[in-house]
C-alpha cells in the first residue's frame, strides 16, 4: 500500500467514522424518489405484462452479471467485489423467500433499486449502482421486478461482507447518499432530441456507465466535475469515453456502437469487466438503444448517415536505440499473432496498429495484458480470439518500458515517458500490491 493510499484511507476512515455518527440525525432528512403510487401492489395481469419487458430492462441494467456468481446459481448472489475497505458480495435477488427477493413487495424492490435501502430498512452499498438506477423510470423498476419474480427461486444464503470498521456501518450510508444522490430521477432534455435523451437514458440510467468511467472522490462517489473522464477499476483503466476520449481512441457513432454490439473491432477487444458487460448484456441492446448510446456518447441528436473514422495520431520520434531494441523485441514475441506491421489476424489476434489501448494517457492496460495475458475469448457472432499468453517472466522492465515507448509512439502517438520504474509498480501491482 502507497503512503498515498494509506493517507486516503485514513482520511476516509475519520470522515466516514464520523458520517457514521452524524448519520443519526441526518437520517430524518433522508428523502425517497419513490412515488406514492407504487404503494400498490401489481395485479397478476399487470405482472405478466410488465415481465415481458422486465427481461430487456434487466439485460439493459446488466443485472445478471453481478447478482450470479461465477458457476453458481442464477440471481443468487455471491459474487465479490473487492474495493479498498474490504470485500462486499452480491445479494440474493431469486424470488426466493427467505434469502432472495420473493418477500419483497413492490414499494421495497423501487426503495432498493432507486434508493439503495432493502427492505427492512437495511442500506446498500453504492457497489450497487442505485446511484445511477435512481434514474430508471418507475415503469423501468417495475418491469424488472416483474421479471425478477418469474425465474426460479434460489435457496442460496447471502454471503457476509468482510468490510473493515468502520465501513461495516451501513447507517453511515445515509450520510453518503445525503451528499452523493440527486434529489430526482430522469428528467429528458426538450431542448434535445429522442435519440439523444434516449442514449442518456440508457448510458446515465440502465447502463450505468458512469459507475466505471466516472472518477470518484474521496467518500467514493462520482465526481460531476470529471463525468465519463475515465477511472481505474481494480488495476484496470476504464478509459475516457466523453466525444474526445472516443474520439482519441480512434471511434466513431458508428463504429462504437458495431464494437458495444460485437465486443471486437479495430481498436481492439472487450477484455477485463467489459468483457462480461458485452457478453450479458449489450450484445443483446436493440440497434436503436446501441445507435442512442452512441449518439449521446459523441453528443448528436441523430446517428451520421456514413461511418468516419477518426484519423489515426501522427508517429512520435522514438531514440533509435530504444526503437532498434524494441522493434526486435516485438518481431520475437508478438509479429507471429499481431503481424510485422500491427495488422493482426482475423480470429486469432486484434490489429495494434490501430488499437485503442496504445492511444490511452495511460499505458496501464497495455502494460498489463503484456504482463498477464489475455484469456481466449468467445464474441457475438461465432467471433473469437485466442489467448494471448503472459510475459512477465521474459521481460524485464527496462525491455517492456522499451517495448511500451516504441509502441505507443508508433501507433498511438504518445510522446516515449514510460521507465523502467513505472513498469515496476505496474508489475507489483498486478501481483497484489495497490
Amino acid at each position: 500500500m502507497t503512503k498515498r493510499t494509506i493517507l486516503l484511507t485514513a482520511a476516509a476512515l475519520v470522515v466516514i467514522g464520523a458520517a457514521a455518527v452524524a448519520s443519526v440525525f441526518f437520517g430524518a432528512l433522508e428523502t425517497s424518489v419513490v412515488s406514492k403510487d407504487v404503494d400498490t401492489p401489481l395485479s397478476a395481469q399487470e405482472m405478466q405484462r410488465l415481465a415481458e419487458r422486465g427481461a430487456y430492462v434487466a439485460v439493459a441494467a446488466d443485472c445478471y452479471a453481478c447478482h450470479t456468481a461465477k458457476d453458481g446459481p442464477a440471481w443468487a448472489g455471491g459474487l465479490a467485489f473487492e474495493t479498498p475497505f474490504g470485500t462486499l458480495y452480491a445479494t440474493n435477488i431469486s424470488p426466493d423467500k427467505e434469502h432472495g427477493i420473493g418477500a419483497w413487495t413492490r414499494a421495497e424492490f423501487h426503495r432498493s433499486v432507486r434508493d439503495g435501502v432493502a427492505k427492512g430498512g437495511r442500506h446498500l452499498y453504492p457497489a450497487m449502482p442505485y446511484a445511477s438506477y435512481r434514474e430508471m423510470t418507475a415503469e423501468d423498476v417495475d418491469a424488472v421486478y416483474a421479471f425478477l419474480m418469474t425465474r426460479e427461486p434460489m435457496p442460496v444464503p447471502n454471503r457476509e461482507n468482510q468490510l473493515s470498521f468502520p465501513f461495516n456501518i451501513r447507517q453511515s450510508l445515509t450520510f453518503w447518499n445525503l451528499v452523493n444522490l440527486r434529489r430526482s430521477g430522469f428528467e429528458p432534455d426538450p431542448a434535445r432530441s429522442e435519440v439523444w435523451n434516449r442514449g442518456r437514458y440508457v448510458v446515465d440510467a440502465l447502463a450505468h456507465c458512469g459507475e466505471c468511467h466516472t472518477p470518484r472522490n474521496l467518500l467514493q462517489g462520482m465526481k460531476p466535475g470529471a463525468y465519463l473522464e475515465g477511472a481505474v477499476i481494480e488495476g484496470v483503466e476504464a478509459p475516457d469515453i466523453t466525444k474526445e476520449g472516443l474520439t482519441r481512441m480512434g471511434f466513431d457513432p458508428a463504429t462504437l456502437a458495431a464494437f458495444m454490439k460485437s465486443g471486437v473491432s479495430a481498436q481492439g477487444s472487450m477484455t477485463h469487466q467489459m468483457f462480461e458487460v458485452v457478453h450479458f448484456s449489450t450484445q443483446y441492446l436493440t440497434d436503436d438503444d446501441l445507435k442512442a448510446m452512441a449518439a449521446y456518447l459523441f453528443d448528436l441528436d441523430a446517428m451520421p448517415a456514413t461511418s468516419t473514422p477518426p484519423p489515426a495520431p501522427a508517429p512520435v520520434d522514438v531514440a533509435p536505440p530504444v526503437a532498434s531494441a524494441a522493434r526486435s523485441t516485438y518481431l520475437n514475441l508478438c509479429a507471429g499473432c499481431h503481424g510485422a506491421e500491427g495488422q493482426g489476424i482475423p480470429h486469432v489476434a486484434v490489429p495494434l496498429s490501430t488499437n485503442a489501448s496504445l492511444r490511452l494517457e495511460s499505458p496501464r492496460n497495455f502494460v498489463r495484458a503484456v504482463l498477464n495475458g489475455i484469456p481466449a475469448q468467445r464474441f457475438p457472432g461465432l467471433e473469437r480470439m485466442e489467448a494471448m499468453p503472459p510475459f512477465a517472466d521474459l521481460l524485464d522492465d527496462r525491455e517492456l518500458a522499451d517495448l511500451t515507448n516504441w509502441m505507443r509512439a508508433r501507433w498511438g502517438g504518445r510522446q516515449p515517458a514510460v521507465t523502467p520504474e513505472d513498469i515496476a509498480k505496474l508489475r507489483e501491482r498486478g501481483h497484489g500490491g495497490s
